[in-house]
This record gives structure tokens, C-alpha cells and sequence, in this order.
């Protein structure tokens, strides 16, 4: 995949999957700003990348408010003249069971996933819109965001909304020949690590150096962040010039395309609906097939 002569920002770059799409998307001729709030990760993550033989700058800042977005945007144009790729990567995790999640573990999960989203994919928009050449918006979702997680109520609804912007941008920068959308990635990271399930394959994976076993890569989707980072190239490329709107999970060996919400099950009744009448009818009607919540938890075949 050939990104001579893009530019790309990546939020939350300086480690984990964040640094694996920097990385990739040099590796694929892009010059890319990196960001982190943690200088000495910028330096290092940008040190990687120069030393392959890619381009890239720094820039430390928190996402969230509209001078990070905009300093993010404005790097990208110094640096290298235009920005025509924005991963939108950043994130914290604040989790709580409900009745013990204060205000602050909900606004800080939101103001760096959700609102720093908007912020900078409006910073971008502006600018690409501005260069009229369009441009690619690649908002990093999460399967709690399509499924509910336990414990994670900020963070799955942050997730969730990311989704829902990419569908509603898509909409309003198609005229402008900029694509946006959701990736959904399943990897290997610190927070993968502190699932019971996992935790001891990931670490016997990296203990021996051997590739993880064919039942995560496959049926979990599993695998490194490495697999994740192919997909971001695609989206970032002129070869997805017609994928918009979309909500697309990648993990080991698994691609997917996760769906919208849509009506399942429907009933009419003439005159509308008493309470009475849809407790009636409710479990032999829409309600006799519900909806599951919840990510499946992970279950390692038998030995």
C-alpha cells in the first residue's frame, strides 16, 4: 500500500496499538506527526520510526480541547505542508461499576475518547476541506462500544458515540472527498493482559517468541497490534477512496464488519399500544427472541 506523499496525525501514538499505526503508515511512505502526552514516548516513538527510514515529528499534548486539536492540525501543515489522515487513537480508561463511578472518572473518559475525537476530527475536516483534495478520518472505536462492557460505562458509551460520528460525518464530508470511519480493534495490549482468559497465552506467547495459538487469532480475533495496524494503512489509502461510513473490526486473523442498529422485530396494533396489551404480548412477540449485551466472555478450547 503506497502513502508517498500523505501526511497522518495519530493521537495516543507513542505506545501500544497507537505507536503500531504511526509506524505502519511511515512504513507506507506517510510523514507522521505522533502524539502522547508523555514527551519521552513522542522522542521514542518518533526515534523508531526515523531510524526505519520514515518521517516523523512530535507534538505532546493531552486531546480534548480545541488547542490540542488545532496544534495537532497545525504540526502536520508546518512539518510536512498539508494533513490528509487522522487516526484518532487517544485514550484513558477510568473503570468503575456504576454506583462507584464519580463524575470525574466519567468526564475524563469522555473529554479524551469522545470529545477529543470531535475535536480533532473537526480541526482536520476544516483543514482538508480547506486543501480540497479529501481526506481519510479513522475514529478507533472498541467492541465495548457495540457490545457494553462491565465496568466500563464511560467508556463504552465514549466508544459507542465514536461510531456514531463516523456514521453522521460520513454524511457530511462526502461532498469534500472525505471518508470517515470506525475501526474496532482486538489486540494484544496491557489491557487485553488483565483478562483471565488471555493473560497466560499472551504471556507464553511472548515467552517463547511463538505466534498466538490458531483458537484466539481465529475465534476471539486476537492476535498482535501489529494486525490491527494493516487495516488503518487500507482506510488511510487511496484504495478505500469508497469505504465510508463503516464500522469495521480487525484482530489476529479476524476481519469483520460490525453492523447497524436496526429494528429486529416488529408488531403493529391498531390504535396503538396500552401497557397491558405489550406486557401480552411481549415474550411470544418482539420481545420472544432478545438481544444479548455484553462482550462473550473469551473460553480457551479443551485441552
Amino acid at each position: 500500500m503506497d502513502l508517498q506523499g500523505k501526511v497522518a496525525v495519530v493521537t495516543g501514538s507513542g505506545r501500544g496499538l497507537g505507536l503500531a499505526y504511526a509506524r505502519a503508515l511511515a512504513a507506507a511512505g506517510a510523514a507522521v506527526v505522533v502524539n502522547d502526552v508523555d514527551q519521552d514516548a513522542v522522542d521514542a516513538a518518533v526515534a523508531s520510526i526515523t531510524s526505519a527510514g520514515g518521517r516523523a515529528t512530535g507534538a505532546v499534548a493531552a486531546v480534548g480541547d480545541s488547542d490540542a486539536a488545532q496544534l495537532l492540525v497545525d504540526t502536520a501543515v508546518r512539518e510536512f505542508g498539508s494533513l490528509d489522515v487522522l487516526v484518532t487513537n487517544a485514550g484513558i480508561l477510568r473503570d468503575r461499576v456504576l454506583w462507584k463511578m464519580t463524575d470525574d472518572d466519567f468526564d475524563a473518559v469522555v473529554r479524551v475518547h469522545l470529545r477529543g475525537t470531535f475535536t480533532c476530527a473537526r480541526a482536520a475536516a476544516i483543514r482538508m476541506r480547506e486543501q480540497g483534495t479529501g481526506g481519510r478520518l479513522v475514529l478507533i472505536s472498541s467492541p465495548a462500544g457495540q457490545r457494553g462492557n462491565f465496568g466500563q460505562t464511560n467508556y463504552a458509551a465514549a466508544k459507542a458515540g465514536i461510531v456514531a460520528m463516523a456514521r453522521t460525518w460520513a454524511m457530511e464530508l462526502s461532498r469534500a472527498g472525505i471518508t470517515v470511519n470506525a475501526v474496532v480493534p482486538v489486540a494484544a495490549t496491557e489491557m487485553t493482559r488483565t483478562i483471565p482468559a488471555f493473560a497466560p497465552v499472551i504471556e507464553e506467547a511472548e515467552r517463547t517468541g511463538n505466534p498466538l495459538p490458531d483458537w484466539l487469532r481465529k475465534e476471539e480475533g486476537l492476535g498482535t497490534v501489529e494486525d490491527v495496524a494493516a487495516l488503518i494503512t487500507f482506510l488511510a489509502s487511496d484504495a478505500s477512496r469508497d469505504v465510508t461510513g463503516q464500522a469495521v473490526g480487525i484482530g489476529g486473523d479476524r476481519l469483520a464488519l460490525w453492523t447497524h442498529p436496526r429494528e429486529k422485530a416488529v408488531a403493529l396494533a391498531d390504535g396503538g399500544w396500552s401497557a397491558g396489551a405489550i406486557a401480552a404480548r411481549w415474550h411470544d412477540g418482539v420481545g420472544a427472541e432478545p438481544e444479548t449485551y455484553g462482550i462473550p466472555a473469551p473460553k480457551a478450547p479443551e485441552a
